[in-house]
C-alpha cells in the first residue's frame, strides 16, 4: 500500500480524511475532482496507516470485544476470544442492489436447512472501517440516502422476509467523483460531514515530484514503504493521540458563538452547518496537540465543512469557497 505520508500536496484531502478518521459523527467526506488526483490511493492508505483494530473472532461485524455483544450467535457466548485485525476499506460498487448493500435473508440456508438466517451485507463489513464509494455523484439517491442515514446513527436495521436484525455500521464514510459527470442533490451534499474539491496540481516541481515518488514505489514497494515508515508512524501517533484527547478539547461559548455566526452569514440551512464545524475544529485542534478551540482551527475547518452547504445565488457568480472565504474575512 502507498504511504499516506508520501502522497504529495493535497492537503485539503489529507487534512479531511484525518479530522474523519478521529471523530466519525462528524460524517462522511465527499472528494469532488479530477480523476488521477490520489482520492482512492489516499483512502487506502489512511486506512492501512491506522493501528489494527481488536475484534471478537467469528464476528460478522468485527464487533470491539470491550463493548456489549451484538446479535451476532459468535459475539455473546462464553468468553469472547478477540485478535488484531486491519482497518477494513470497503469498496462499494456501482449498481450495487439494496439487499447487498444492508443485506439480507441467507437463500442457501433457507432452503437447504429451512431455517431463517441473516445475510450480513457491506455495511457489516465496514463497521469500524471506511465505506468508499468512487463515483458517488452517479450512485441511486435512494441508496445514497440510506448510506447516510446509517453512517448518522451508527446501526443498521434491516426488517424485511420475517427478519427483524439490528447490528452495528460504525464507519467513515468516503464518496468521491468527478463534477463533470454529475452532481449530487443538495439535500444529499449537506448530510456529508465535510466536502473537499481535489485538483491537479498547476505547480511542476510537485507534479514532477509524484511522477519520482509514484515510479520508486512501483520498481520497490517495500524499499519505498520501509523510506516512509517513520513518517506513517508519526502520523499515526498523531491520531490515536487525537482520538485519546478528544473529548477532553474545551470548545468555549464564545467559539460556538462564532461558529453560528458564520454559518447566519453564509444562509445556511439548519444547524448541521454548527454542529460539523465545531466538531470538526474539536478535531482538529486535538491533532494539532491543543487542549482548546481557537480562531484558526475554526478558520482552517470552515471551507470543507461548509463550501458544500452554500444555496446557488443567481446574483452571485463567486465560488462557494470564495464565498466562504470572504465571510471568514470579515467575522474573524
Amino acid at each position: 500500500m502507498f504511504p499516506f505520508s508520501a502522497i504529495v500536496g493535497q492537503n485539503d484531502m489529507k487534512q479531511a480524511l484525518m479530522i474523519a478518521a478521529v471523530d466519525r459523527s462528524i460524517g462522511g467526506v465527499l472528494l469532488f475532482g479530477d480523476r488521477g488526483t490520489g482520492k482512492s490511493t489516499a483512502i487506502r492508505a489512511l486506512a492501512s496507516l491506522l493501528p489494527k483494530m481488536r475484534a471478537v473472532v467469528g464476528c460478522p461485524y468485527s464487533c470491539d470485544p470491550d463493548s456489549l455483544p451484538c446479535e451476532a450467535s459468535h459475539c455473546g457466548v462464553g468468553k469472547r476470544k478477540s485478535k488484531l485485525f486491519p482497518v477494513p476499506v470497503v469498496d462499494l460498487p456501482l449498481g450495487v442492489t439494496e439487499d447487498r448493500v444492508v443485506g439480507a435473508l441467507d437463500i442457501e440456508k433457507a432452503l437447504v436447512q429451512g431455517q431463517k438466517s441473516f445475510d450480513p451485507g457491506l455495511l457489516a463489513r465496514a463497521n469500524r472501517g471506511f465505506l468508499y464509494i468512487d463515483e458517488v455523484n452517479l450512485l441511486e439517491d435512494h441508496n445514497v440516502d440510506l448510506l447516510l442515514d446509517v453512517a448518522a446513527s451508527g446501526e443498521n436495521l434491516v426488517e424485511r422476509e420475517g427478519l427483524s436484525v439490528r447490528h452495528p455500521a460504525r464507519f467513515v464514510l468516503v464518496g468521491s467523483g468527478n463534477p463533470e459527470e454529475g452532481e449530487l442533490r443538495p439535500q444529499l451534499l449537506d448530510r456529508f460531514g465535510l466536502a473537499v474539491e481535489v485538483s491537479t496540481s498547476t505547480d511542476i516541481k510537485g507534479r514532477v515530484e509524484v511522477i519520482k515518488r509514484r515510479d520508486r514505489y512501483e520498481r520497490d514497494p517495500d524499499a519505498f514503504r520501509k523510506k516512509w515508515s517513520r513518517a506513517d508512524g508519526r502520523l499515526r501517533r498523531r491520531i490515536v493521540n487525537a482520538r485519546e484527547r478528544l473529548d477532553d478539547i474545551e470548545v468555549a461559548d464564545e467559539m460556538l458563538a462564532t461558529a453560528a455566526k458564520i454559518c447566519m452569514a453564509l444562509e445556511t440551512d439548519g444547524s448541521r452547518g454548527e454542529l460539523t464545524l465545531i466538531r470538526s475544529a474539536r478535531a482538529h485542534a486535538a491533532l494539532e496537540g491543543d487542549a482548546v478551540v481557537e480562531l484558526r482551527h475554526l478558520r482552517d475547518v470552515a471551507p470543507m465543512a461548509l463550501s458544500h452547504r452554500l444555496r446557488r445565488n443567481p446574483l452571485d457568480e463567486s465560488s462557494a469557497g470564495a464565498r466562504v472565504a470572504r465571510v471568514l474575512e470579515a467575522e474573524l
